[in-house]
């Protein structure tokens, strides 16, 4: 688990399952849940599904490390990854250490965010990840298996362990695994990564610092207008680190709700500017001494509001999920950004 290649081959004596857990667990590389053993083999199973990414990776906040594509495989196999999601994991992983997604912010931080991953294009169905019903759920090995590796990679290779550098407050669930696909297929809209200037061909991972999703709820609106009455009130939240830091979020339609949206002609663009207008925390839900420390840091309110986002297009607009009108909000750290990157498929 070493940043440097003589240490990263070590001579472990062959034990069975109940002693490697403890083992790992002595070690401090795991999530609390079981882990895969990384063989040899196993290791260079997982990097042959790398062929083609050369591109050296920078260090990894906060040890400052710059990974091996051994260590970086390693911890995809204790995940449970098959060799085809490693083109996945290094992609997510390109995008955390982005500057503007602010990944030693994010693991510093009270907040309980924990990287977000959403995957577009082709691979989600080659891969078979769940797009659909209980996509931010259980039961998917690529889900969980892709978002738990990231996850590992940041605690074993970055440094970042709970309570030592991560000093989220209470953490959350995200923080195993949050790995989930656009549902293209039932969208009545432009694929995300389309709309962001990719390909439709291409397969692309968009990565933000996140909390978990946030249901939203209606069965009675029968208009896209009431839709998204309710979905500004949901997301208006005077507590949220959305408006603490006026970062983006992202707003998650499922099927049903974008039908209805779409059937009344409304736009991604229009979408984004409604919520924008709408979704507004009234100044007498705002204590006092938050007053002042917005204002110490520009944020004013307007018109007796303060909104929750810095502009229409850090509202970000995708679909998934299965049937049933719900929806869902995912806040971000709120010092963060919406990061997309192209998955550089295996050589051949």
């Amino acid at each position: 688990m070493s940043d440097t290649a003589e240490a990263e081959l070590l001579d472990v004596p062959e034990m069975d399952a109940d002693a490697w857990a403890e083992y790992v667990e002595a070690q401090g590389w795991t999530d609390g849940l079981p882990l895969v053993v990384p063989t040899e083999d196993a290791v260079a199973r997982m990097m042959d599904g790398a062929r083609g990414d050369n591109e050296p990776f920078p260090a990894i906040t906060p040890r400052q490390v710059i990974p091996t594509l051994r260590s970086l495989a390693a911890n995809a196999v204790m995940a449970g990854c098959r060799p085809a999601y490693f083109p996945v994991v290094l992609s997510a992983l390109r995008g955390v250490l982005v500057a503007d997604y602010n990944l030693h912010g994010s693991l510093a931080t009270t907040h309980s965010c924990a990287p977000m991953i959403m995957v577009n294009g082709p691979l989600r169905q080659a891969l078979n990840i769940n797009c659909g019903t209980n996509c931010f759920g259980q039961g998917w090995r690529a889900n969980a298996a892709i978002g738990r590796a990231l996850q590992l990679i940041l605690l074993n290779v970055g440094g970042a362990k709970p309570a030592v550098m991560d000093r989220s407050t209470f953490g959350s669930p995200a923080k195993y695994t949050f790995c989930f696909g656009e549902n293209e297929e039932e969208s009545p809209f432009a694929p995300y990564h389309v709309r962001h200037g990719f390909d439709a061909a291409d397969s692309v991972v968009t990565v933000m610092s996140a909390e978990p999703n946030h249901n939203l709820n209606d069965h009675g609106s029968t208009t896209g207008k009431g839709l998204l009455t309710t979905f500004a009130g949901g997301i208006a939240s005077p507590a949220a680190n959305t408006i603490y830091a006026k970062g983006p979020f992202f707003i998650v339609f499922g099927p049903e709700h974008a039908a209805t949206l779409a059937r009344d002609s409304w736009t991604v663009e229009q979408i984004q500017q409604f919520l924008y207008d709408t979704a507004r925390v009234p100044v007498d839900q705002v204590s006092p001494e938050n007053h002042q420390i917005y204002q110490e840091s520009g944020h004013l309110p307007e018109n007796g509001f303060y909104r929750v986002a810095p502009t229409p297009d850090d509202i970000h607009v995708a679909v998934a999920g299965g049937a049933g009108k719900h929806s869902a909000w995912i806040p971000s750290f709120g010092g963060t950004a919406a990061i997309s990157i192209r998955v550089k498929p295996p050589a051949g």
